[in-house]
């Protein structure tokens, strides 16, 4: 084999690129920097998120992704095109094979646009994975067996769970609400509450820092710096766990009521399997404390969150591109 082959995780917050035979390459933020008066990419991943909110009027620092789809295409196929490089070399003679994930929940449009994306960017041929499936392969649940295997997929825009049997997609849901939606609403509690005004980098900080599911038995606090609402001045506050934890609850219970929704539309003899073998989940935001146990208390249903979460998905994606003859039933080729 001359040319790659390139497995992509396209996430909302994050992008991971796996190359067969030599494993996970790049893990960096999907931010892209452009320069607004000749719509010229300045800067890609980890260089482009420190500029997000920090950038002078001529530079626009975006995330192209929203909620799991792409929100703005050619910026989302200058990034494609900048991590190929990195992965292929800049003049790269034998154009890579591709696979790139999306949420089961997408639209045929939405599909259509992330292979062409691929193309454009500089595949020879792309394939489409479905993101669920791509989790449960990552996370080592031997989906092509008779029986059913439950995954939550929980990554930056939106959420996702399904019951896999038989190599495929039996029942899935998927809400556009997850680690983004659980930052905005610690900002917004901050901006309510205490009239601090923060950017998303610092209420991530706080979600990574204090951020839990249920309140700790151990209180934690930090203190938070901003501007405040009303005087328009720099303004610090201390913000506790259990704050943190009443804040997102509102978003969590989002989140698992499409694990419900998936498990009332179960076929029963899938969901006894599920009761023995319990939920796996997979995602940045399954390692949100206590997140697990809450969602055991909500739905009676053993959880567990998989070894190594964020990097499910491409690990499952690049084991799909290598083994494309097994897994050719739920893969869309182009």
């Amino acid at each position: 084999m001359l040319s790659k082959r390139v497995a992509i995780d396209l996430g909302t917050a994050n992008t991971l690129v796996y190359v067969a035979g030599e494993g996970i390459l790049i893990n960096e933020p999907t931010v892209v920097a452009v320069a607004l008066d000749d719509n010229r990419v300045v800067a890609v991943g980890n260089e482009a998120k420190v500029m997000l909110g920090r950038t002078p009027g001529n530079i626009l620092a975006s995330r192209p992704l929203r909620d799991g789809v792409i929100a703005d295409y050619e910026v989302t196929e200058a990034m494609l095109s900048y991590f190929i490089q990195k992965v292929c070399g800049p003049r790269f003679f034998f154009k890579p094979e591709v696979m790139i994930c999306v949420p089961a929940g997408v639209t045929q449009v939405e599909r259509r646009a992330a292979l062409d994306a691929t193309l454009s960017a500089g595949a020879r041929v792309a394939y489409l994975i479905d993101q669920p499936l791509a989790a449960a392969i990552g996370a080592k649940i031997p989906v092509a067996a008779p029986s059913g295997n439950m995954i939550m997929d929980m990554g930056g825009g939106a959420s996702e769970a399904a019951v896999i049997s038989l190599g495929g997609v039996v029942v899935h849901k998927s809400v556009r609400v997850a680690g983004n939606k659980i930052d905005e609403a610690i900002s917004l509690y901050l901006r309510r509450k205490h009239n601090l005004v923060i950017g998303e980098l610092a209420s991530e900080e706080v979600k990574l820092k204090v951020g839990s599911a249920i309140p700790p038995q151990k209180e934690e606090t930090m203190e938070v710096k901003g501007r405040d609402w009303v005087t328009g001045l720099p303004k610090m506050v201390t913000i506790s766990s259990t704050e943190v934890a009443g804040a997102i609850k509102p978003a969590l219970l989002q989140i698992i009521g499409a694990l419900k929704g998936v498990l009332e539309e179960t076929p029963p003899e899938l969901a006894s399997d599920i009761i023995d073998k319990g939920i796996i989940l997979s995602g940045g935001t399954a390692l949100l404390r206590n997140f697990d146990k809450l969602m055991t208390l909500e739905t009676n249903v053993p959880c567990h969150v998989a070894e190594e979460p964020m990097l499910c998905v491409v690990r499952g994606t690049g084991i799909a591109l290598e083994n494309i003859d097994l897994y050719k039933r739920s893969i869309l080729k182009r």
